[in-house]
């Protein structure tokens, strides 16, 4: 049996792929749902995601696996409408005539931005195509060394600028190009009369969660199942420790995937990871109407919060029983920040203080409920020199044999951590478990 450390996406995934590769799997997961940064709340409708989820069009591995479980029709592509709150107005930025129209830029400005976005240099006079293939070659270009050479310096202080502190506040300095390059080729699919392409789950991601669930198998995968212990014997993993409601349980494994985030590596196997995680504060807030026209509205403007995402303006409110979800997130780079240490109400508070601030009109007295999840690792920083801190899949020549991971800290996640690397990772692991040739039994029925 392969024992799977954590319950997320990652490890389900890589407990399906070996399941089709003929292996036993068990999944353990120390939380009480499954799901992992994908947890719901309850709405009116729909349940809705804790932390905001969409697809790009480049996720491709999660839509395959969707089709595979038969739930394929139920990805829905939608038009993700962005913004950017700027001197106290909102700019629609998705059309190329409200990117044109942008007054804080020059046409020159808009020309250079442009020209990056679409992956072009112009820096040598003659347009060179393409030009970055390959974003590692800018694994230790500071992103503001590469945005200023690439671009200009007003469209770095005026576009990327507040983009940059609201995903990564005070280590934006210490932040990659490799990491942009790769946010530009992640997200870049485009309507060009309407906007960014979008993906969602009609119903909500818990439906995939679902449906990859019983495919694995409920009776395979524990929640409120803590790992304590990984043993071994000769140098190879040959047992993990499992505390539950019920009390101890000791399983023989033939092998475990840790698919967790890399503390967790580091308490049961002693694997240092290098790379720094930031947390995140995010509210659901439910309102009577809606707050904005927009999905993604990037505020530059002095506020609590760098975004608000307004999930309702990219799926239909009728979905929720007519309530208007607006998420409301700050990324932390130090669990010393005064908006960590709040507590539910502070927190509630202090975004619609913020939001009161930049809309004057807004009433809150059509919010009906404000819902915060808190998370101390939600998203790497992508700092110069991130690949060489990426934790390999097999740690047999670090740690033991038959110990693999397919946490946040895997290469699957780099440049962007998403769901899709999620599966990837997992289906990597899987992948490189099911070559050594260990104890293989049948696949199970479906």
């Amino acid at each position: 049996m392969i024992g799977i450390v954590g319950g997320g996406i990652a490890g389900l995934a890589a407990a399906y792929r070996l399941q089709e590769r003929g292996r036993e799997v068990r999944v353990f997961e120390a939380g009480d749902a499954v799901g992992g940064l994908a947890a719901t709340y309850e709405t009116g409708g729909d349940p809705l995601e804790t932390f905001y989820h969409h697809l790009s069009k480049s996720e491709e591995t999660i839509v395959d696996l969707a089709e595979d479980l038969g739930i394929g029709d139920r990805i829905e592509w939608r038009v993700g409408e962005n913004a950017y709150y700027v001197d106290g107005v909102v700019h629609p930025l998705d059309k190329p005539w409200e990117i044109a129209a942008f007054p804080h830029l020059s046409v020159y400005d808009t020309f250079r931005l442009g020209t990056l976005t679409l992956e072009i240099d112009v820096r040598g006079g003659l347009p060179e195509f393409d030009a970055y293939g390959d974003i590692t070659d800018y694994e230790e270009v500071p992103v503001r060394e590469f945005l200023t050479d690439h671009t200009t310096e007003n469209v770095y202080e005026t576009f990327w600028e507040p983009l940059l502190d609201a995903k990564f506040g005070a280590r934006k300095e210490d932040v990659s190009a490799a990491w942009l390059l790769g946010r530009i080729k992640f997200r870049g699919e485009r309507d060009l009369l309407r906007g960014e392409v979008l993906g969602y789950v009609e119903g909500g991601f818990g439906v995939f969660l679902d449906a990859l669930v019983d495919a694995v198998g409920r009776e395979n995968v524990v929640t409120n199942a803590r790992v304590a212990d990984l043993g071994t014997e000769g140098g190879t993993v040959d047992t993990l420790t499992v505390e539950t409601d019920e009390g101890v349980e000791t399983h023989a494994v033939d092998g475990a995937v840790v698919a967790a985030m890399p503390n967790v590596l580091e308490e049961l196997a002693g694997y240092e990871c290098g790379i720094d995680f930031q947390g995140t504060v995010c509210s659901v807030v439910s309102m009577d109407e809606p707050l904005t026209d927009t999905y993604w509205l990037n505020v530059a403007d002095e506020a609590p919060f760098g975004a608000l995402i307004e999930h309702t303006n990219f799926v239909p409110p009728g979905r929720y029983g007519g309530e208007h979800l607006l998420y409301v997130p700050r990324y932390v780079q130090d669990p010393g920040e005064e908006i960590w240490g709040m507590d539910d109400d502070a927190v509630a508070e202090t975004w619609l203080d913020g939001i009161e601030t930049l809309f004057p009109d807004f009433d809150r007295d059509s919010v009906n409920w404000v819902r915060t999840a808190r998370n101390p690792r939600t998203a790497p920083v992508y700092e110069r020199g991130y690949l060489e801190t990426v934790i390999p899949y097999d740690l047999a020549d670090d740690v033991a044999e038959g110990l693999y991971y397919a946490g946040m800290a895997s290469r699957a996640q780099y440049p962007e951590r998403s769901l899709n690397g999620g599966i990837v990772a997992g289906f990597e692991v899987a992948d490189r478990v099911a070559e050594t040739g260990t104890r293989a039994t049948p696949t199970p029925e479906r």
